[in-house]
């Protein structure tokens, strides 16, 4: 598809726009509602949406088509990022009206690191053509991965990059607002926020592993990779907010998701064989991502709404996090 440079800078400056909008609608430190929440996933799905039949519009059904998959696909797995977002924010006791900030800059972060990724696979693709296979493969064993340990739980303690932040970082255990960074004793020290934003981009890098693979499966062009990946990130932190409370009743989500993975692995294998049309790939990841919610929304019917962010660090673990910033501040004066 041949996408002229000024097509890509009027796109870029779409969604920095859209950027800007959001962090001036919350340019103030609140509790972002449910009803606020559903507001701002209806414009950024929208756009998602319109952004897409422009596509279909200027260059075809094919593209257009290849543009929602990858869009779906990318929608659909960003969910999973919702439930351990929801995990971080548990385990460090974020408050709700800073939570925002950080999947602001999460996004942003995610933005740039999808591009650099999507730009690398793009010239790998082209350069040898060989190794959509081993996407493909990687594909299937993430999904059965995800499969098998479908009921595993995640321990943010274990984090390695946690670990990591904790011995090199100065920090406080103190929140200081929307703040990273706060001076003490004449030191700039990282604040519970700038743990959470680390862990917050290393996880999307990680889903990116998973998900640019996935769009490629579908596509390989980097402008459609791109834009549809993109316009689903963007509303990545309303769905936090509409789905946070709900996250734990998803039980069979990964399932589905691990359902979209095998097959769009095997559709990368299956290239020169059978070339899956589009609208069958869409019909397969739609299908399977909405029977793993329904499933799960009926099978957990009777369980009681827990707000996400109301369980906090025991308290061994805010006394031992205390300790660590009596003795980080001890050590730094």
């Amino acid at each position: 598809m041949d996408v002229p440079l000024w097509t890509w800078a009027a796109v870029l400056a779409v969604i920095l726009t859209m950027l800007a909008i959001d962090l001036f609608a919350h340019r103030t430190a609140h509790v972002v509602s449910v009803r606020e929440a559903a507001i701002w996933s209806a414009v950024w799905v929208s756009s998602g949406l319109a952004f897409g039949g422009v596509v279909w519009w200027v260059y075809g059904a094919q593209a257009g088509g290849e543009y929602y998959a990858g869009y779906l696909i990318e929608k659909s797995l960003a969910v999973d990022n919702v439930f351990v977002f929801a995990l971080m924010f548990t385990y460090f006791a974020v408050p709700r009206e800073y939570q925002h900030r950080v999947l602001f800059y999460g996004v942003l972060g995610a933005l740039v690191f999808r591009a650099i990724f999507i730009a690398g696979g793009a010239v790998l693709i082209e350069n040898f053509a060989w190794i959509l296979y081993l996407f493909g493969a990687f594909l299937v064993f993430t999904g059965w991965k995800m499969f098998t340990h479908r009921n595993d739980q995640l321990d943010p303690s274990r984090n390695p990059v946690l670990r990591w932040v904790k011995r090199r970082v100065p920090s406080t255990a103190e929140y200081h607002g929307q703040k990273f960074w706060v001076k003490k004793a004449g030191k700039w020290v990282a604040t519970p926020l700038f743990t959470v934003l680390i862990l917050v981009e290393v996880t999307d890098i990680i889903f990116a592993v998973d998900s640019i693979p996935a769009i490629f499966a579908v596509t390989q062009d980097p402008f459609l990779v791109f834009t549809s990946n993109a316009f689903a990130i963007l509303g990545l932190r309303a769905m936090y907010f509409l789905l946070a409370d709900l996250i734990h009743r998803f039980i069979y989500l990964k399932a589905g998701l691990a359902v979209v993975l095998v097959f769009v692995g095997v559709k990368m294998l299956l290239l020169d064989v059978y070339k899956v049309p589009i609208w069958l790939s869409m019909a397969v990841i739609a299908t399977s991502i909405t029977v793993a919610v329904v499933w799960s929304l009926r099978a957990t019917r009777d369980l009681p709404a827990t707000v996400a962010d109301e369980s906090a660090p025991d308290a061994g673990d805010n006394e031992a996090d205390d300790s660590e910033a009596d003795d980080t501040e001890a050590a730094l004066r």
